[in-house]
């Protein structure tokens, strides 16, 4: 009754196509969740394109992305809002569905942490909040897996990866990322979480330093994989 009176009052639009949501939408209306350009890459998390990226570079278990992601698109709308405009619960949105598809295929099994991977310190401030770790807040509401905040930090942000080159974002992201508790991942299979994923380097990265610990395994999970 809340709900439906909040709708009423102030009712809520589908972050895509602006038409407004029911009752029992999220952020998206039904037509757009359907049309989500999907990539089903969690029903073959060892071999597909985005896990390709990493062969031969670090050792990772499996790799998905929910959806492929181009800029300009109306998906990109929808990352947009989450990174600039203030909106962490969009984050939290996309966590649940991925998570809620993802499932179903075992994609979880056998994982025992989240970690999202972190932005600088000055950088987080700015947003008000990380948006890796909102899509993680996400996932685990429907996996029931805990989030590791303190597992490895970012020391520095060298500027956006947005319009670099793949060698320049390799650069840019090098010896930016510290492990910080190898105790709390010993032994343990890591799902490092991020949004977007384009080259690789930014996770890559990230991975480098949680593999460090002992023993640890590291899967990979992004909202988004970027052909381009």
């Amino acid at each position: 009754m809340f709900r439906r009176l909040l709708d009423f009052i102030a009712p809520r639009s589908c972050v895509v196509c602006g038409r407004r949501l029911g009752v029992s939408d999220d952020i998206l209306c039904p037509s757009c969740v359907l049309h989500l350009p999907r990539t089903d890459f969690h029903q073959s998390p060892v071999d597909n394109p985005m896990a390709r990226l990493f062969w031969g570079i670090i050792p990772v278990e499996r790799v998905a992305a929910y959806t492929y992601y181009a800029p300009g698109s109306e998906l990109a709308r929808v990352v947009y809002e989450l990174k600039y405009h203030d909106r962490p619960d969009i984050g939290v949105a996309l966590g649940r569905m991925m998570a809620t598809e993802m499932q179903t295929a075992g994609f979880f099994d056998g994982i025992d942490l989240l970690v999202p991977v972190p932005l600088a310190p000055r950088r987080e401030r700015q947003r008000g909040y990380n948006q890796s770790r909102q899509i993680a807040v996400g996932v685990s509401e429907v996996s029931g897996l805990p989030i590791g905040d303190c597992a490895v930090r970012r020391t520095v942000f060298k500027g956006s990866q947005t319009e670099l080159s793949r060698w320049d974002r390799q650069e840019n992201v090098e010896d930016v990322f510290r492990l910080r508790d190898a105790d709390s991942l010993r032994g343990r299979h890591v799902l490092l979480v991020d949004d977007i994923v384009t080259t690789g380097a930014t996770v890559t990265a990230c991975a480098r330093e949680l593999l460090k610990a002992d023993g640890v395994r590291v899967s990979l999970l992004a909202f988004g994989y970027s052909k381009t």
